[in-house]
């Protein structure tokens, strides 16, 4: 088992910020991935590593790697490995003392409790107790980021959280399946009813006017009804495009706590057991 090690699988915009966090926390971390992530806020997906090599979010670098030695590499040199793989090889052959569940799918896609003596899991379709030790509420609001260690976090309601006064419409999900073609780019400006890209032949606009904060890779195949884009009202914090978000270092916080939490738990267990035997 590799002591100081935390696997993440998943490396969206939330999962980065844990990523971020934890590295400076002075964990060694892995990212696991699939092969043709689908990220929207990409300047701040680790994710995005897959496809370009390499990525740096606020200072800190993640590399993608396909070997042991590639991984060791960028532990030695202070960046982080990232590589493509689904089924979690690497969580069976590392034994990672800390593993988590950031890929924000709504549902357990194959993690449990016994691949680590820590486990923690973002967001709802895990159950803390059965499916791992703890669940990070990821619904904005009061309990954003708080940490769950009997029961589970708040269903998806598909409604996602109000920022500027706006909802549901900041949000683009695709009409129809195909290829994008993006017409902006992240952090350019546009104006509601303006065309953001095209699915095949589909126009996709915007409702809204605001900063272009997210939009999917172009030339990615997509299916109807997957979030492509993401529009934030607040027009004059363009920042916002290229940081870390603010509900991602909450989430990451919370992930944090349960960390320490559960180490801090663990020994003082171990010290109990060794006294009781000297």
């Amino acid at each position: 088992m590799y002591k100081n090690v935390i696997i993440v699988r998943g490396g969206g915009d939330l999962a980065s910020g844990t990523i971020h966090k934890l590295h400076r926390s002075g964990f060694k971390i892995l990212v696991l991935e699939s092969y043709y992530p689908t990220s929207i806020r990409r300047n701040v997906c680790y994710s995005e590593a897959i496809y370009t090599g390499k990525i740096t979010i606020e200072n800190i670098t993640a590399i993608r790697v396909s070997s042991f030695n590639e991984i060791l590499k960028c532990w030695q040199n202070n960046k982080i490995p990232i590589a493509v793989d689904p089924h979690g090889k690497f969580i069976e052959m590392l034994r990672p003392r800390i593993l988590i569940d950031a890929i924000i799918a709504k549902k357990n896609l194959g993690t449990k409790m016994n691949m680590a003596e820590i486990t923690v899991a973002l967001g709802p379709g895990f159950e803390a107790g059965k499916d791992v030790h703890a669940v990070i509420e990821t619904m904005r609001g009061h309990n954003l980021g708080r940490v769950i260690l009997k029961g589970e976090a708040m269903k998806n309601t598909g409604v996602p959280g109000e920022i500027g006064g706006y909802s549901k419409e900041r949000v683009i999900y695709s009409p129809a399946s195909g290829i994008i073609q993006n017409v902006k780019e992240i952090g350019d400006f546009v104006s509601s009813g303006e065309i953001l890209a095209y699915v095949d032949s589909v126009e996709i606009k915007t409702e809204i006017s605001g900063l272009l904060r997210g939009i999917i890779r172009n030339g990615s195949k997509i299916e109807k009804g997957l979030k492509i884009a993401d529009v934030d009202p607040r027009c004059h914090e363009i920042r916002n495009c290229y940081t870390i978000s603010d509900k991602a270092r909450n989430i990451a916080g919370g992930v944090l706590e349960a960390i320490l939490y559960f180490m801090n738990k663990n020994t003082e267990t171990n010290i109990k057991l060794w006294n009781k035997t000297s």
